[in-house]
């Protein structure tokens, strides 16, 4: 195999495909990162047997062939390669490879494309197209509430139902829920698939965010497939039936408060300025007639201040562990917002008229401050 090609096109496509690279694998094989030319057209791929990533680049095939080269030792090889075109040619008996650019010459030992363990094929006949744009931010918007670790795995993927003409997206990680609600161009069948959120993660990071641009994903029974721009992102579900959330939502408050978003956010950023990391203070919210006072003690000190708000309803003080309210905040686009609470042992929920978007944050214990 022989090809030539840009340095920015061959980086640019090695660091896509690098996220599907295995930190740590007992298969030497899933480490590499395939370069396969022998459909006349240059494909990098990697595959950890959960997460697959193939991507096409631009550049010049002088000799089809195949080469499985270290992920790790190529990338680190390309990106600190001048910026030029490259040349990367192999041995098909020895697989040993040259890459040159230049007057660098780098000569590495690949393995054979034969034991590389390619994407599994995905039937494309179920699909929904929404824009890179939308897919982005309506990743960016849930990500953040996944469980953190293994201990219920459907925790650490995020629920994507179809209905219709609509696309929800659910994440939970048992102290707080988001929902994002999305209409989508056309009408689907119903479909329920658990996507991991590593996956979700890593196709975030590749996706451009271009408006313009779209995704169509496919679903079969264990796997989900993200294909947009030259590349593809091949992922196994995970298995098992979701959380009915639908049971923990409801619609009844004693206490509604409309406020600005900015102005609640910077005074909970302030407030844990007082909290060490590691300490779980909650930030006590005390809600009467026209104003809702914040207030936080800690080892280091106290604050408190005070919000301008519209209230519905009964006065409240609940508690709230900050960083639950700060992750939501962060990623409701609306300048003012909408809170809803029952008492001080009962879920808040943040969500718009339309509830396009729906954070239910649940509350902390608390001893009262003076």
């Amino acid at each position: 195999m022989k090809i030539v090609c840009t340095k920015s096109n061959l980086l640019t496509g090695v660091q896509i495909v690098s996220k599907a690279v295995p930190n740590k694998t007992t298969m030497s094989i899933l480490e590499c990162i395939l370069i396969d030319t022998r459909n006349g057209e240059i494909k990098l791929t990697a595959n950890d047997m959960e997460l697959g990533i193939e991507t096409v680049i631009d550049g010049e095939i002088l000799d089809k062939g195949m080469i499985a080269l270290d992920a790790k030792i190529f990338l680190e090889i390309v990106r600190k390669l001048p910026d030029n075109n490259i040349t990367i040619e192999t041995n098909n008996e020895t697989y040993k490879t040259t890459i040159t650019c230049e007057k660098a010459k780098f000569n590495i030992i690949g393995k054979s494309g034969e034991d590389f363990s390619y994407l599994p094929d995905i039937v494309r006949n179920d699909s929904i197209v929404i824009s890179q744009f939308t897919l982005k931010e309506v990743i960016r918007q849930t990500i953040f509430s996944i469980a953190d670790n293994d201990n219920n795995r459907l925790m650490t993927g995020e629920l994507f139902e179809i209905d219709n003409d609509t696309l929800k997206v659910v994440s939970l990680d048992g102290h707080r829920i988001s929902i994002r609600r999305i209409s989508l161009k056309n009408s689907y069948g119903n479909k329920k698939v658990v996507v991991p959120g590593k996956t979700l993660s890593e196709v975030s990071k590749i996706l451009s965010g271009d408006m313009d641009k779209d995704v169509s994903i496919f679903f079969t029974d264990k796997h989900i497939l993200f294909e947009f721009d030259n590349t593809l992102v091949v992922s196994r579900l995970i298995e098992g039936e979701y959380f009915r959330i639908d049971q923990m939502l409801s619609s009844d408050y004693e206490t509604k408060i409309k406020m600005n978003k900015k102005e609640l956010l910077d005074c909970i950023d302030r407030a844990t300025l007082l909290v060490k990391e590691g300490d779980k203070k909650p930030v006590i919210i005390n809600i009467t007639d026209s104003s809702m006072q914040l207030k936080m003690n800690s080892t280091v000190g106290s604050m408190d201040e005070e919000i301008d708000i519209t209230k519905e309803g009964k006065d409240l003080m609940i508690g709230f562990n900050p960083k639950f309210l700060i992750d939501a905040l962060r990623v409701i686009e609306d300048e003012e917002i909408d809170l809803y609470m029952v008492n001080p042992k009962a879920p808040c929920f943040i969500r718009n008229a339309e509830e396009s978007y729906i954070y239910l944050i649940l509350p902390v214990n608390f001893t009262t401050v003076s």
